[in-house]
């Protein structure tokens, strides 16, 4: 073979040498490039996302400067009180409840019964107090906006079965469903007489929002370890795990001090 001939082959190898080694490159920065735009897709969706989730309340009026207007009826420290029963009762049970929360609504359920039983012979005195925790700890603000709409019915004196409506209607606690006025407005039909303009304009207007955050606060002031915090004459009942409380037991305690 000539001299000319091994220096064609080896500038052929060197070129395809060459030419593999740009492809390698080509390759990586594709890969690289491949990497970034899902990493940034990613990210975007995040934030798409993101943005879904804070803005999935609708109408919600979480974040509320106006004036703290306490319902109808409220009372104690700040007007922060939400008094159901007569002031001659002997005994009287302060309840923090938030009605996104999971476990305020099972004690409704299982208390309910009695404590309206006690309420009713005007044995005992339900102090009701809202907080927010589960729009802290979750996100949204239906613990915020439920809030505001039980203090609207307080307004026209249906707390009480609005409440009761609210807990038995409770969105899974990652739902914030309750961020909706529309869902709070349609929840009032179920009560006899509230689904008026006047309560749905409450809603909307968000009328009790500042006096709702302001009893969260007193909440945290308070603190609580968590809803639904139970009091008996200022005793937490609730959270004695080693005497754990039941219905017979609280209808016994009121009973005798009722005597």
């Amino acid at each position: 073979m000539s001299e000319k001939n091994r220096e064609g082959k080896r500038a052929a190898r060197d070129r395809l040498a060459q030419e593999r080694a740009q492809q390698k490159s080509r390759d990586k920065r594709r890969r690289i490039l491949i990497v970034a735009s899902a990493v940034v897709g990613v990210l975007g969706l995040a934030a798409i996302a993101g943005v879904i989730a804070a803005n999935s309340g609708g109408d919600s009026k979480k974040e509320s400067s106006g004036p703290v207007t306490p319902p109808a009826g409220a009372s104690g420290k700040d007007s922060l009180t939400i008094p159901v029963g007569k002031d001659s009762a002997k005994s009287t049970l302060t309840i923090w409840e938030d009605f996104r929360c999971p476990a305020c609504a099972s004690f409704e359920t299982q208390y309910s019964p009695t404590i309206r039983e006690l309420a009713d012979k005007g044995q005992l005195k339900v102090e009701y107090h809202l907080a927010t925790i589960i729009d802290g700890n979750m996100g949204g603000s239906g613990s915020v906006n439920a809030g505001n709409a039980a203090a609207c019915a307080q307004d026209a004196g249906k707390f009480t079965p609005y409440h009761d409506v609210l807990y038995k209607n409770q969105p899974p606690e990652t739902d914030d469903a309750f961020a909706k006025d529309s869902r709070l407005i349609e929840l009032a039909k179920e009560v006899d007489g509230l689904d008026t303009d006047t309560f749905k304009k409450c809603v909307e207007d968000g009328t009790h929002v500042s006096w709702v955050n302001k009893s969260n606060d007193a909440f945290r002031a308070g603190k609580f370890t968590g809803t639904p915090t139970v009091l008996l004459d200022g005793k937490n009942i609730f959270a004695d795990q080693k005497n754990p409380l039941t219905p017979e037991k609280l209808k016994k305690q009121v009973e005798e001090a009722a005597k």
